[in-house]
């Protein structure tokens, strides 16, 4: 929804627009941001949960949606805006150093993001939509390319091998609130729909 309203502000120039996105957006980072793990709460439920492996339980598509949710802000709000922008900037590349830290060896973020060993299956949704987010930030020139290039490249490799012979995308965990196990013939239209939004940023790097 921030995305949403600050696409708005910047059509119509129209500041409540974007007051209240901006609001909205600080209030659930306040909430529901991990200032030690850096990285977002599904939701309050989650608050003092664990992993079988103690770890806190951080949803992989969840964070996955918070890093292309700030993609679409950054794509909305004017290079030289200096009264929202570098808010969002910080936090894009905060949650971008962590998320490429969580990458496993096979190029995929799985549905738990601390618990990778209790959740072994791939996840394809939360790896597009992070994929998608870092290769932004490569071709804007937001991260460092030499940090998050293989980064990257991995999980785009890592996000063909999973499309099937006949093209449908599989290991996509199916509409949820928490990580749950995912298998192979799982798919769903957002897991397609962040593997094609990151083909066009994969494109763009291409070339």
């Amino acid at each position: 929804a921030p995305a949403v309203y600050t696409r708005l502000y910047a059509l119509t120039g129209n500041k409540k627009y974007m007051m209240f996105a901006d609001s909205e957006f600080k209030a659930t980072h306040k909430y529901l941001y991990d200032k030690d793990e850096h990285l977002f709460y599904r939701d309050s439920r989650y608050f003092g949960q664990k992993e079988a492996n103690g770890e806190k339980v951080f949803w992989g598509r969840g964070n996955g949606w918070v890093i292309g949710g700030l993609v679409e802000i950054l794509k909305t709000l004017p290079e030289n805006d200096k009264e929202y922008r570098p808010y969002y900037f910080e936090l894009y590349n905060e949650l971008s150093t962590r998320l490429a830290e969580l990458q496993t060896k096979a190029g995929f973020w799985h549905a738990s993001l601390l618990d990778p060993d209790s959740y072994t299956a791939p996840e394809t949704s939360a790896t597009g939509c992070i994929v998608y987010g870092l290769e932004h930030g490569i071709n804007q020139g937001y991260l460092y390319k030499e940090k998050f290039l293989p980064v990257v490249l991995k999980g785009w490799e890592a996000l063909v091998s999973a499309v099937e012979k006949d093209g449908k995308l599989g290991w996509v965990q199916p509409v949820g609130a928490d990580p749950k196990k995912v298998t192979q013939d799982m798919t769903e239209l957002y897991g397609t729909g962040a593997f094609l939004m990151a083909a066009c940023e994969i494109y763009q790097l291409a070339e």
